[in-house]
């Protein structure tokens, strides 16, 4: 149905001809199509609101976070700040006896003494961990010895209940996309970086007119052959769920003049209009001749494949979408649901609908503790038989694990596991999540937010998941990702990433990072040097405390090799993300570290560079042809990709 309906004459009479071409059926992807053909492009009104009335909208613009979450390094527990070295062989037959330092470290408090071998300082949970700590002991695994000691009867390991700085959110890193919804759990991220105000799409205002003669409001008196107008209350809470905000008009009764009038007021002051009722053929079919005098191009389709649903009834009139659904309840919530709630959706600036509930395979052993009844946050990626769940791994503390998560499994109390390849219904919290059209699963880099930028804002949704290089390849194996970013260093052949591949997988060159020391740029025992000299230098002075990166990180591969198998002050100190480094230098609880020049640069440290490191991609090549792949190694190869990369630090491949 062209714009050549938009024509039809006021008089009802209409030659055998029109009435055929009027009742043309058009399958549910060619009406949808036209519909979404004839409203969109079109530019998404946006307001800005405070946080606290944000709830419930949708984010007009990508928001990235201004500070790292935490901003240092802090404990989990109430307990005592530790060296880990000094309780390496501690245990029940052998305690190991702590001199407690003079200071109580409590939320809010700035530590003033540095825990040397031997000592613990008392910490409470979100207390900052002092200078030279790298662990926090519970109090629970201690005992008094003393006023001012303390005996520990268990060995704690290096990063012991320690959120370090950024290992929630890092600093430059996307934190929210544009069309996310806010909910509790998305205010509570940006409430974290100190974001005060939001810029969110304005909820299309949505006119809602029930037509019949028959309807009566809910609350009045039935009188015989009238039924209450469910349709009116069910379409406007409806389009409240789906980023809406319906304005109700009531019934209008078969009477053309009138239901003419109060459709040309509702499209005087709503961006969208929804009728129900009056789409068949018989005495009451009315709306779909108004229509025609509303505005171009008019009526898009008028009979819809569906079952229920077929006399479903789309226009458009001058920019604004009109809406007849079927009189029944049942084909008008149906209809609304498949056709309707994905344009208007669109017009709210939010990401499509899916179901609340749904079935997936956990790829890892979750472990459980005994007598609880667990519930794990999950992301939800396509796998080659179904969808996958990965378990949240960033720990309690992490405001991410919840609102980045699509969903949440439930382990019994009565089990201590749920062993890998376990089938599970994931329970979703929002019906509107969908599974990601690209899952990237591997190290994490700011750079590739840059990248997936382009993605995002066509449309496509991608998940991002940080396990790490070895984790990365591990689940590239598996099938669970399209792409899995790695950037490890090969002794053997001292080349990077390519002697890691196996079978299946290909290389995607991706960007370099020049690594680097980290210093603050008033520690004159670094000035002048090169990366070598400055870490002879660190070597060669006992109170200069470094800080070191996680196992299996490309990072740790290359301060091994410059440390030559040294262990020097602060070797233990392990976070897992070069914003962590930095935050750990910049705030005086080490002297010197190893991080990429863009994270140096956006702390204000010192920087000597060392060595360009190879961030690359090991591409699942049967995931090649996917669309979202292409579209990713499209954006990748893009002029716009590259001259973002480079102003951020990194230099293409």
């Amino acid at each position: 149905m062209g714009s050549g309906m938009s024509m039809i004459p006021q008089s009802q009479g209409r030659s055998a001809l029109e009435q055929e071409q009027f009742l043309k059926i058009l399958s549910r992807e060619e009406a949808l199509a036209r519909f979404e053909a004839a409203l969109f492009p079109r530019a998404l009104p946006s307001e800005t609101r405070k946080l606290a009335a944000a709830l419930g909208a949708a984010l007009a613009e990508d928001i990235t976070a201004p500070i790292d979450v935490p901003p240092f390094d802090r404990s989990n527990v109430d307990g005592f700040a530790v060296r880990s070295a000094d309780l390496a062989t501690a245990g029940e037959g052998a305690p190991r006896r702590l001199a407690l330092n003079a200071e109580t470290i409590h939320c809010g408090t700035v530590p003033r003494m540095q825990v040397a071998a031997g000592t613990a300082t008392p910490i409470a949970t979100g207390g900052p961990v002092p200078r030279g700590a790298d662990a926090v002991v519970m109090v629970e695994h201690t005992q008094p010895a003393g006023s001012d000691a303390i005996d520990v009867r268990r060995a704690v390991s290096p990063g012991q209940f320690v959120s370090y700085a950024g290992s929630d959110i890092a600093r430059g890193e996307a934190l929210l996309r544009a069309g996310t919804m806010i909910g509790s759990r998305e205010i509570g991220m940006l409430a974290a970086c100190g974001i005060a105000e939001v810029t969110v799409a304005r909820k299309p205002r949505v006119a809602v007119i029930s037509t019949g003669d028959e309807l009566v409001q809910p609350g009045e008196a039935l009188a015989p052959a009238e039924i209450y107008d469910t349709n009116g209350a069910i379409v406007a809470a409806a389009i409240d769920e789906n980023g809406g905000e319906a304005i109700f008009l009531g019934a209008i009764p078969d009477d053309e003049a009138k239901l003419e009038a109060a459709m040309r007021r509702a499209l005087e002051d709503a961006d969208m209009l929804v009728l129900s009722g009056g789409t068949s053929k018989g005495a009451g079919d009315l709306s779909h001749r108004i229509i025609g005098r509303l505005g171009q191009p008019g009526i898009i389709a008028h009979g819809v494949a569906l079952k229920p649903g077929k006399p479903l009834c789309l226009a458009v009139c001058d920019g604004k979408p009109v809406v007849i659904l079927p009189g029944f309840p049942t084909s008008a919530m149906f209809t609304f649901h498949d056709m309707i709630v994905p344009v208007l959706r669109r017009m709210a600036g939010l990401p499509p609908r899916s179901d609340a509930k749904a079935s997936a395979t956990v790829p890892v052993r979750i472990a459980s503790e005994l007598g609880r009844t667990e519930f794990v946050m999950v992301s939800l990626v396509e796998g080659k038989n179904g969808l996958i769940a990965y378990p949240s791994g960033k720990g309690s503390g992490a405001i991410t694990s919840f609102a980045q998560a699509d969903g949440f499994l439930r382990i019994d109390a009565l089990a201590d596991q749920m062993p890998a390849g376990t089938e599970t219904e994931v329970t979703l919290f929002t019906p509107h999540v969908r599974v990601p059209d690209l899952v990237i699963v591997g190290s994490h880099c700011t750079g590739l937010d840059l990248v997936t930028a382009q993605l995002a804002h066509a449309g496509l949704t991608v998940r991002s998941i940080a396990v790490g290089s070895l984790g990365g390849l591990a689940a590239a194996k598996r099938g669970e990702c399209d792409l899995a970013p790695i950037h490890l260093f090969d002794d053997k052949s001292e080349t990077y990433n390519t002697p890691y591949l196996v079978a299946g997988l290909e290389l995607v060159p991706g960007w370099r990072r020049m690594q680097g020391i980290v210093f603050r740029k008033d520690d004159t025992r670094f000035e002048g040097l090169s990366a070598k000299d400055a870490v002879a230098a660190a070597l060669a002075d006992p109170a200069c405390i470094m800080v070191n990166r996680n196992q299996g990180a490309g990072t740790r591969i290359l301060i091994d090799r410059l440390l030559g198998g040294a262990r020097p002050e602060g070797y233990w100190n392990q976070p897992r993300s070069h914003n962590a480094v930095a935050a750990a230098v910049a705030q005086h609880r080490a002297d010197w570290g190893m991080t990429i020049a863009p994270v140096a640069h956006a702390a204000g440290l010192g920087f000597i560079p060392l060595a360009e490191e190879h961030y690359d991609f090991a591409l699942v090549t049967a995931r090649k042809d996917r669309p979202a792949v292409q579209a990713f190694l499209t954006a990748l190869g893009s002029d716009e990709a590259r001259a973002a990369l480079e102003r951020a630090g990194f230099r293409p491949a």
